[in-house]
């Protein structure tokens, strides 16, 4: 099914794309041919083909959840400006 101007121009305002006359006529040339590329893949038999296998299908691995404060608190604090102990130390906000 080709694209006529008027929903090229539909499309570009639905995404938000400031579209000229010239850039409509190209526009159009360009999504049909995509549109024509798809038509070409629908006519392609797949009868036996057995689908690529994705992330969708691999099972997690799963592990223990367990909280810790990562015991890293002077690698954490090494490059803070300021450091009141095991915190950092910022500038006070509300007076």
């Amino acid at each position: 099914m080709p694209l006529d101007t008027a929903t090229v121009r539909r499309i570009a305002r639905l995404a938000r794309i400031g579209i000229t006359d010239d850039e409509a006529g190209r526009l159009q040339g360009e999504l049909n041919g995509i549109l024509g590329w798809v038509e070409q893949l629908s006519e392609i038999d797949v009868e036996g083909v057995q689908p690529l296998s994705g992330v969708g299908q691999a099972a997690l691995r799963m592990r223990e959840d367990k909280v810790t404060d990562g015991n890293k608190v002077d690698a954490v604090l090494s490059n803070a400006p300021e450091r009141a102990g095991p915190f950092f130390a910022v500038p006070k906000v509300v007076e």
